[in-house]
């Protein structure tokens, strides 16, 4: 800077500019005065499950404003409250909140028979394509919001797909993104390649208590909604009757704890793969919010589920499809089987069973709402199937918040109420005595949008 002033300069302006200017200024602070009302929107049914409950309401009509459910009532009531509103009349459809699927792999195609051949293979832009693509495919299947339960080798994808969805930028679910996944060294795949072999791995593997701590600040900084564990790796038969299913637990007690209480500390919740009973006891222990697969779980872990209010997601749909490509092989039957048996203890127990497929470990051509029906093949009635897909899954998916957070998000996925998201699906025939009838789509509007058709 020299300190020399700089030179005025002098504009001429004739009355008609100097008016069209003062307009035009004016009719900015309008605008900012008085923002566009929220579009009003009337979607009417015959019948509608709200997400709570065991039963249908006839005869309804939902007031949505913006993205938000505004009121349910009658359509007179409603209608009544909102005139010149666009009214969307399904017939006689079933309305319902739209779909949780809380174990989804976005960023894999399920195609791939060798876990290796996909890191070697699919670049990362290759598998931010196949996530975007997916996310757009389950958003058509009814699904409003994902919990996307690790990337298999694909990095933070989740994260940044979580962010273009809800900019805008691309069409597809809320989106829970757990990114990386964090496994110990020899606890997760590809676990049979050469010692001299180049490979990525599926998962961020850390050992001992500074690294885990790291891994989990590093997946918040870069935009871990979750944080995913492999509590345990590999299972086997167990010799006592009260742990049939065996594991090997991945993590040090003092290292599982360290993860959960780091996690927690900033506000994530976390996931364990837990398969065999090992496992599983191993996460209950180090206080984490839920449990992904649970072959192994006996009543006494169901139990300690149900007292520590931890969830279940089954993930029931990959195994009955690996069972029907083995052509029913018997340690496959076991297994599914034992699964049975274990949906049934938590059930029994009063353990919050949340809806979740697994997609990506088989293709996304396999419309996951499958795993829906499969949860009453295990033991739930059409409704605690419907309501583990809906209104069950809220309270998991809900972040961690303080006592006294204001606008902590809660109650607002899974449920047609004032104040939930806007989210709806509308289906031919009823749920509640067919369940299949979910993939016979009529309406999907995500935060207030039609989506389909």
């Amino acid at each position: 800077m020299t300190g020399i002033p700089a030179p005025r300069r002098h504009f001429s302006c004739d009355g008609h500019a100097m008016r069209l200017a003062l307009a035009l200024l004016l009719l900015s602070g309008a605008a900012h005065a008085q923002p566009t009302p929220p579009s009003r929107i009337v979607v009417k049914a015959a019948r509608m499950f709200d997400g709570t409950g065991d039963r249908l309401r006839t005869d309804v009509a939902v007031l949505i404003e913006g993205n938000t459910i505004k009121e349910v009532g009658t359509p007179a009531q409603i209608e009544a409250k909102a005139p010149g509103a666009r009214v969307i009349d399904v017939g006689q459809a079933t309305l319902l909140p739209g779909l949780v699927d809380a174990h989804t792999h976005l960023a894999s195609d399920g195609v791939t028979e060798d876990y290796a051949t996909m890191l070697i293979k699919q670049s990362l832009a290759t598998r931010a394509i196949v996530a975007t693509a997916n996310a757009r495919t389950m958003l058509a299947y009814g699904f409003t919001t994902v919990r996307d339960v690790e990337t298999e080798g694909a990095m933070y994808t989740d994260a940044d797909l979580a962010a273009a969805i809800a900019s805008g930028l691309v069409p597809g679910p809320r989106l829970y993104a757990s990114t990386r996944g964090i496994a110990p060294t020899g606890g997760y795949l590809p676990d049979d390649v050469a010692w001299d072999a180049k490979v990525a791995t599926g998962a961020q593997l850390v050992d001992g208590v500074d690294e885990i701590r790291k891994a989990v600040r590093e997946q918040v900084r870069f935009g871990a909604s979750w944080i995913k564990v492999y509590a345990d790796f590999g299972m086997y038969p167990g010799s006592r009757a009260d742990r049939p299913l065996r594991s090997r637990p991945n993590f040090r007690d003092d290292e599982l704890r360290a993860l959960v209480d780091e996690a927690h500390r900033l506000g994530r919740k976390v996931a364990a793969h837990a398969t065999g009973w090992d496992g599983i006891d191993a996460a209950l222990r180090a206080g984490v919010d839920s449990i992904e697969h649970g072959f192994g779980l006996t009543t006494d872990l169901a139990t300690r589920m149900a007292k520590q209010g931890v969830a279940l997601v089954p993930t029931t749909h990959v195994m009955q499809s690996r069972l029907a490509q083995a052509k029913n092989n018997p340690r496959l039957a076991r297994l599914v089987e034992a699964h049975k048996a274990a949906v049934k203890r938590a059930l029994a127990a009063g353990v919050r069973i949340v809806n979740g497929s697994d997609v990506g470990s088989f293709p996304y051509t396999d419309n996951p709402v499958a795993e829906i029906a499969l949860l009453h093949e295990y033991g739930l009635t059409r409704a605690q199937a419907l309501r583990a897909a809906t209104s069950a899954a809220s309270p998991l998916l809900a972040p961690l918040c303080a006592p006294d957070q204001a606008n902590c998000e809660h109650d607002k996925i899974g449920v047609i109420a004032p104040g939930a998201f806007a989210d709806l699906i509308a289906v031919d025939g009823n749920p509640l005595d067919d369940l299949r009838v979910l993939a016979s789509l009529k309406l999907v509007m995500k935060d207030g949008v039609v989506v389909s058709p």
